[in-house]
């Protein structure tokens, strides 16, 4: 006791003194470092003058809401499905899942609406839901996904139930892949669930690995496919984080009757995304080759900083039944638990010490962590050198304010 207590004042001096310092630290979100975005700046002036498509189609003029066909080619190798169920969006995958949520709220109107997302999760799909009154409830998110006899447990009992969350390679936060079984299991979900069931598949993480040979993820779509169940099934990508984080181009994949409709909702807003960043992208990465050669790049940047932050964690709280976290192959997090009911107090000392992170409780839904201990960290923008001060901050508060609750 007398060792811990001693520890205990040890840590406040050193958490004093980064107060003192006056530091403004921030791993609140997943953003690219400059870095990484310096990687597509060929992006500019890559068309040189050259605006015609192979058909002869001018991408500065009016026209084509789903895209130009070498952008839908691209969509289909980027998430796994057929160009003709690929349509190209704008910079934002998650405007597209905005828009074909509002798209599927016409259908619903009337109708009691509950999506199941697994926790802890992407809070960005809770502020969707809570903007279309949509009620969420919460499944465990376990090691090779969503809890899936319990997921199929709520859709069977209850009708209102219209939709899941998932974000299947390296899920955010935890850095997860689903596995084979649980994929095959969500294209056979909705035959129990009915046709007014959709499964929303981001798959945000499709080819950012931080290993050579990162975890494979079976296509969906033709796991559907074999099931029947295509109509249920809408998938999403972006180039947001392997081009231009704010002018990349997005991507959404569905069966062709749904996309249809889909066509003809945006038809009432919009005469057709930006075509001439669509060919840029072609030009830019070119096939699944390029894509994987350019994540190449990417990964030499990110993956130190991850190994920062895991080495970090290691050296300071492995073996204090403090804290534990992931270690993941891929993806934009690294995901905490702390001990119960100290990740608001933890978060709160860190933002004290100039350090903000991500607000406890915004991995679940209505931004309520049950338990108060996932934190989010988000290692990618900051330099080595910034990461470094703000991990030292963090792993103090871990530690101080686990040895206030257990000594006070």
């Amino acid at each position: 006791m007398t060792d811990r207590r001693a520890r205990q004042t040890e840590l406040q001096v050193i958490f004093d003194s980064y107060i003192e310092a006056g530091l403004k630290l921030d791993l609140t979100r997943g953003k690219p470092a400059a870095e990484q975005l310096d990687l597509s700046n060929d992006l500019d002036g890559i068309l040189e003058g050259i605006y015609l498509l192979q058909d002869g189609t001018d991408v500065r003029n009016y026209g084509g809401i789903l895209g130009i066909p070498e952008a839908r080619r691209l969509g289909a190798e980027f998430i796994g499905a057929k160009p003709e169920q690929v349509m190209v969006g704008g910079n934002s995958s998650l405007n597209l899942m905005y828009q074909y949520v509002e798209h599927m709220m016409t259908h619903w109107a009337g109708e009691p609406v509950k999506f199941i997302c697994p926790v802890p999760g992407y809070d960005r799909h809770f502020t969707i839901c809570e903007h279309f009154d949509i009620e969420m409830i919460a499944v465990p998110l376990n090691d090779d996904g969503p809890n899936m006899a319990r997921v199929k447990e709520l859709v069977t009992q209850d009708p209102a139930i219209k939709g899941i969350w998932c974000v299947p390679k390296y899920s955010n936060p935890t850095g997860n892949t689903y596995s084979n079984k649980v994929v095959e299991q969500f294209a056979e979900i909705p035959k129990v669930a009915g046709d007014n069931f959709t499964v929303f598949w981001d798959n945000a993480y499709a080819v950012h690995d931080l290993v050579e040979q990162g975890d494979e993820l079976p296509s969906l779509m033709t796991a559907a496919e074999k099931a029947g169940t295509t109509d249920s099934i809408v998938i999403f990508g972006s180039t947001s984080k392997v081009t231009f984080a704010g002018a990349g181009i997005s991507f959404l994949a569905t069966s062709t009757l749904k996309l249809d409709a889909f066509e003809k909702f945006l038809s009432n807003q919009m005469i057709g995304f930006d075509k001439v960043n669509q060919l840029r992208h072609v030009r830019f990465l070119k096939d699944s080759d390029g894509i994987k050669a350019h994540m190449a790049k990417h990964r030499d940047i990110v993956k130190p900083k991850f190994d920062l932050v895991l080495t970090r964690l290691e050296e300071h709280l492995a073996g204090k039944s403090m804290a534990s976290w992931n270690s993941p192959h891929g993806g934009y997090f690294i995901s905490l638990d702390t001990r119960p009911g100290l990740a608001t107090t933890i978060i709160k000392m860190a933002a004290d010490a100039g350090v903000k992170l991500t607000p406890a409780g915004a991995t679940f839904p209505y931004g309520k962590d049950p338990e108060n201990t996932n934190i989010r960290l988000a290692p990618t923008f900051p330099g080595l050198a910034e990461l470094e001060i703000a991990l030292d901050v963090f792993v103090t508060c871990v530690e101080l304010a686990s040895l206030n609750a257990e000594l006070d």
